[in-house]
């Protein structure tokens, strides 16, 4: 089976055992969505949703978060880790919408790219999520699913996983097919333990590289 009719296979099925598959983190707003997606950085999208709540407490739009101490923001999302630059990021990025965009979160790839602490992972979830454009998130779950099912020879570095897919994978599909990675990952090709291959909906088609 060549890549992509293995990769359209993979897309159905996953559909099938997943098909409410959407972002777990919890927003209303697209700066919102900002916000969470650099407090998630090595940790859990759990925990982001709670400290979130008290964040948005304080500081509810754009303009009180700009406005805001870096250190009281950092007092508030330190149970997220890294709180010092996670901090500093969200400041930055809540100044800088506020000064270039209107307090509005850009509809263009590279204009999200030039905020700070957004990289290609973090733009591709709003331009999927939030505008509902093609996008590629390549996160942890799907860079280790891609390379055992076989969608991917041996590449672990993000952005090259990102191109790979992106020839391979229809571009209406590409930001579910990754929500479902994430969901395929946490439940059944897992990383932590052995992978539940004996009840994986993909198992007779996928390469097997563990």
């Amino acid at each position: 089976m060549r890549k992509k009719e293995l990769t359209l296979a993979v897309i159905e099925r996953l559909k099938q055992a997943y098909p409410d598959a959407g972002c777990s983190l919890e927003y209303n707003e697209a700066w919102k969505l900002l916000v969470s997606v650099r407090l998630a950085a090595q940790c859990t999208d759990a925990r982001v949703n709670v400290v979130v709540e008290k964040l948005y407490e304080k500081f509810p739009d754009v303009d009180a978060l700009a406005a805001a101490p870096v250190e009281e923001i950092e007092a508030i999302v330190h149970p997220c880790g890294l709180g010092n630059s996670k901090a500093r990021d969200i400041s930055a990025c809540m100044k800088q919408l506020k000064e270039e965009h209107d307090g509005q979160v850009p509809d263009d790839f590279d204009a999200l790219l030039a905020l700070p602490g957004v990289g290609r992972k973090s733009a591709n979830l709003i331009m999927g999520d939030v505008f509902g454009k093609p996008a590629i998130v390549t996160d942890t779950h799907c860079i280790r699913l891609c390379n055992r099912i076989g969608l991917v020879d041996e590449i672990k570095e993000p952005k090259k996983v990102e191109m790979a897919l992106w020839k391979i994978v229809p571009p209406e599909e590409g930001n579910d097919l990754c929500h479902r990675f994430v969901l395929h990952g946490r439940e059944v090709c897992t990383a932590r333990t052995k992978p539940f291959c004996d009840k994986c909906c993909l198992s007779d088609i996928c390469k097997k590289k563990i």
